[in-house]
């Protein structure tokens, strides 16, 4: 079971329900009509301020292929997802946003406001009562509460992000709704640069001499292919171990050993039994054969920069990169 809801608030979703989640990560399967969204477009460094201004009414389409209209910018906005609430806040809503999943701890202000509930099913009392114009919903977000909330009216946009370029088209979307497009370009400019910076650092890493990878993000569960943590270690120039198979996954502890990974990288505040994640890890029977294990290379990355598809995350991309390739970032 995983247990730690601090380490995976964000990441796991609506087919782990049966298990009991632990933090800001944020395990995704494919739910309903969930569609991978295309990359941001480009825009003109010719655009003026003006040509960034919304024009209403504007029609957007969410991940669930669920249509939605605006005659004018959202004045009250609820978000029950710590990835979607990260991007709200970066796009400079505070005074905008009325009410964030219990989980929102990112950034401080995010603190402070109403709590709506949990990320796979938020507490509908509360959100019939902030009365918002709209509520954001992340990959973990349940199909049943969606169509239980939009069924009592509410207006629901979920996404599902499943790669960098999914969290960048999420973010334009966001400033066209809000009316914050020069603050989300702004944002997205800074990410893609995240973005260069690491793929020039390992732009000389070999085919032959790229490092194998194994990412745990809670007790017995790593990423497949399919998924953003899985493109995060392969911009960063890794080869994913687990990636034979697709999406969120259980581990087989013999495949890891046989795979003999050379980095292990894992969320640095789970705690199962007192024990940290790498303890746990590292106690495993025949995983001290391990070359990570032998070499040390079994390190520590903040939950919320690996987990969270907002933002933060091509700031968790450098994070992984630096960790698998530690001598091309001194």
């Amino acid at each position: 079971m995983i247990k730690n809801w601090k380490a995976l608030s964000s990441l796991l979703s609506a087919a782990m329900l049966a298990l009991a989640l632990a933090g800001c990560g944020n395990a995704a399967t494919k739910e309903g009509a969930g569609n991978s969204q295309q990359p941001a477009q480009e825009q003109s460094q010719e655009q003026t301020q003006t040509d960034l201004k919304t024009q209403y009414p504007l029609t957007v389409t969410d991940a669930t292929g669920e249509s939605f209209t605006f005659e004018k910018a959202p004045t009250k906005i609820v978000s029950v997802s710590p990835a979607e609430t990260e991007s709200l806040f970066a796009l400079g809503l505070d005074n905008e946003i009325i009410g964030v999943s219990d989980y929102d701890d990112y950034p401080e202000a995010a603190k402070t406001k109403a709590k709506m509930g949990g990320i796979n099913k938020p507490n509908e009392e509360s959100v019939i009562a902030a009365d918002a114009d709209i509520v954001f919903g992340g990959i973990s977000l349940s199909e049943d509460a969606v169509k239980k909330l939009r069924d009592m009216g509410i207006t629901i946009f979920k996404t599902d992000p499943k790669s960098i370029d999914d969290v960048m088209n999420n973010i334009e979307t966001f400033g066209k709704i809000t009316d914050h497009q020069e603050q989300a370009q702004k944002l997205i400019a800074q990410m893609k640069q995240d973005v260069t910076d690491v793929t020039e650092a390992v732009k000389a890493v070999k085919p032959e001499d790229k490092k194998k990878v194994y990412i745990e993000f809670s007790p017995g569960w790593s990423v497949g292919k399919g998924e953003f943590m899985d493109e995060l270690i392969t911009v960063a120039g890794g080869t994913n171990i687990a990636a034979d198979k697709e999406g969120w996954y259980e581990i087989n502890e013999e495949n890891v050993i046989a795979s003999n990974p050379d980095v292990i990288l894992y969320a640095n505040d789970v705690v199962e039994d007192s024990k940290t994640l790498d303890q746990i890890i590292k106690a495993r029977s025949g995983w001290d054969q391990i070359t990570a294990v032998k070499n040390n290379a079994v390190i520590g990355l903040d939950a919320n920069l690996l987990s969270r598809p907002g933002p933060r995350v091509t700031q968790g991309l450098k994070e992984v990169a630096k960790a698998i390739y530690p001598d091309l970032f001194k």
